[in-house]
């Protein structure tokens, strides 16, 4: 039932987005069974190689049937976390052509942004992770277009970027998951088929300079403001960032559109000629757009989407998990113009996709394909539940994987795959909640990572919580008429006791008694039994919070980037004991508060 190229049929021509619905409407009903598939069909595609077969090298594959593959599979194949796969990736990348991991030669590797781990991970990208891609945006793009209809030869300002790209040892391509999609056939394709076409052209994506390529994007998505059916980017990040960008450099770019000239800030010479060749002088639309930009200015820039893109129907990016802290900036820009949550995908694969656009992204839920890989979840209990094995990670306490046919409504689990690029019971760290079913394939709700987790002693507290953490404290800075523009954490342990520290980049003027307040207010908001026991009985400390200079999580975003991270995957750690990071935010820090509550 999956499409032979996915989202087009045989003859090259765009599949409607009826037929993808309704594709997706037969394969989520039979979602166990197509999932038992899919399993089938990776296995019998890499039967024999190095990694199985010291598990599957007895049993004759190629014969069985597909729920006595799964069966055996499930049974006799442990589970495993991407440390596992790495000397045999290390292999490949060193050039071995053997087949190690999958049957088809590997040529690529895609590189993780390493925010959450500190350590950046080579995962293998092959045609099939182009096809998932391609499949996941004409999937979601169908479900939006029943609520946000564009028009056909509109424009996408897509705030999107490729890293630079690398050889390894045994000549294999490295970069970023979004970097090789944006160089296949299946972008170039996308674009041509639905006749909707970014205001960028390559050589902006491609260019390796985020902060040149920003600007391109912004004077492009001017010069075409009338065109511009939705913005866009991989993650919300991007945008807000953009247009704070936007902030400092309009008077640039409206000088560059009257003219028909670009800023000598452009100094890559593929970029410059590309956006040359596009631009031309436009007296009347620098002055229309030069008025209201001095309008906005006015007001702190709120409203600013709808003023500048009159015709913008949504604006479209990931917006869960660590994103969700700049909704509010976002907001503020958009000034009620529809904000939809991008699908649910990690470098090693694609997962889910968003089939209700109407729900504000703090509600949304991604319906598993079942067609992209197969999909275990681990049970995940809080507290201590007879029957489960012990504490991983000391976070969670969890019970055996169970199939995608047997997860509950409301439970968590951590989510575990097994992909066609070579990842076999592979543990994504990845924490989600079952939130409902479309027809039988579970929607999730993006919890957590697992290793993002604030911890002394026998506190546990999450990304989550951090965040309604954070978001408590801001409440008061906003109060002040001050604004919380970034922030990140780390649990001290260097001296006893131990203590959480919180890093907040401010923008405007906050007196001390108030920042004072804020920490106090954070500290007391931690509901955590453990924390607040602990902090109760002085073996956790008072929370620490430091402001730190502005421009900071700029050097983070741009450490990131020098080590080979794109802006288009970028996430703020909001825990981290990465050393770099932590000496940047030391560096930085120009005022310190003490939490007095529990005294």
């Amino acid at each position: 039932m999956e499409p032979q190229i996915l989202g087009y049929n045989n003859n090259g021509n765009c599949i409607s987005d009826s037929d993808i619905i309704t594709w997706f409407e037969d394969v989520s009903k039979n979602a166990g069974s197509v999932q038992t598939q899919t399993l089938c069909k990776v296995l019998k595609q890499n039967c024999g190689v190095e990694y199985l077969k010291k598990w599957l090298g007895d049993y004759n594959i190629s014969e069985m049937d597909a729920s006595a593959l799964e069966s055996l599979f499930t049974s006799v194949v442990p589970l495993a976390s991407h440390k596992d796969f790495e000397p045999y990736i290390r292999n490949i990348a060193d050039g071995d052509t053997a087949p190690i991991l999958t049957q088809q030669p590997i040529t690529t590797l895609s590189l993780s942004s390493g925010t959450t781990e500190g350590k950046q991970k080579l995962v293998p990208f092959t045609r099939h992770s182009a096809q998932t891609t391609l499949q996941t945006f004409t999937l979601a793009a169908a479900y939006r277009s029943r609520v946000y209809p564009t028009r056909e030869g509109g424009r996408i300002l897509e705030f999107i970027y490729s890293s630079n790209q690398f050889k390894t040892k045994g000549g294999l391509t490295v970069g970023t998951a979004t970097t090789h999609y944006y160089a296949s056939e299946e972008f170039k394709t996308k674009q041509e088929k639905t006749k909707a076409f970014t205001c960028s052209p390559y050589e902006v994506i491609s260019g390796g300079d985020y902060k040149q390529s920003t600007y391109c994007h912004l004077l492009l998505g001017l010069f075409f403001s009338d065109h511009v059916e939705f913005i866009s980017s991989a993650f919300v990040y991007g945008i807000v960032q953009a247009f704070c960008t936007f902030e400092e450099v309009w008077k640039d770019l409206c000088n560059d559109i009257r003219d028909g000239t670009l800023s000598s800030r452009i100094k890559l010479p593929k970029m410059r000629e590309a956006v040359l060749g596009i631009i031309t002088s436009n007296p009347s639309l620098a002055s229309k757009l030069e008025a209201t930009c001095l309008e906005l200015e006015d007001v702190d820039w709120f409203g600013l989407v709808p003023k500048l893109w009159p015709n913008a129907k949504f604006v479209c990016s990931i917006m869960t998990g660590s994103m969700q802290p700049y909704l509010k900036k976002l907001r503020h820009y958009t000034n009620g113009v529809p904000l939809i949550s991008g699908d649910y995908g990690s470098t090693e694969s694609w997962i889910g996709v968003n089939v209700d656009p109407s729900l504000a992204p703090e509600k949304v839920t991604f319906a598993v394909v079942p067609t992209f890989s197969y999909f275990e979840f681990i049970p995940l209990y809080y507290r201590q539940k007879q029957g489960c094995s012990s504490v991983a990670d000391h976070d969670f306490m969890e019970e055996e994987p169970i199939p995608l046919s047997q997860v509950k409504d409301g439970q968590q689990y951590e989510i575990v795959l097994t992909t066609f690029t070579g990842l076999y019971r592979c543990r994504l760290g990845d924490v989600v909640e079952v939130a409902g079913f479309h027809n039988g394939s579970p929607k999730l709700n993006f919890i957590c990572r697992r290793k993002l987790i604030l911890t002394v002693n026998i506190d546990k507290n999450t990304e989550r919580d951090l965040q309604i953490v954070v978001e408590k404290g801001s409440q008061l800075l906003n109060k002040a008429k001050a604004e919380l523009v970034d922030f990140t954490s780390y649990a001290d342990v260097s001296n006893q006791p131990g203590c959480y520290v919180i890093f907040w980049e401010i923008k405007g003027e906050a007196e001390d008694k108030v920042l004072e307040a804020c920490c106090r207010e954070m500290d007391a908001a931690f509901v955590d039994h453990g924390y607040v026991v602990a902090r109760k009985t002085s073996s956790i400390g008072p929370l620490m919070l430091c402001i730190v200079e502005r421009g900071t999580f700029k050097k983070i975003l741009d450490y990131f980037v020098e080590n080979g991270a794109g802006l288009g995957q970028f996430k703020t750690p909001r825990c981290t004991n990465n050393p770099v990071l932590l000496k940047i935010l030391s560096e930085c820090t120009i005022q310190t508060f003490r939490s007095t509550a529990y005294i």
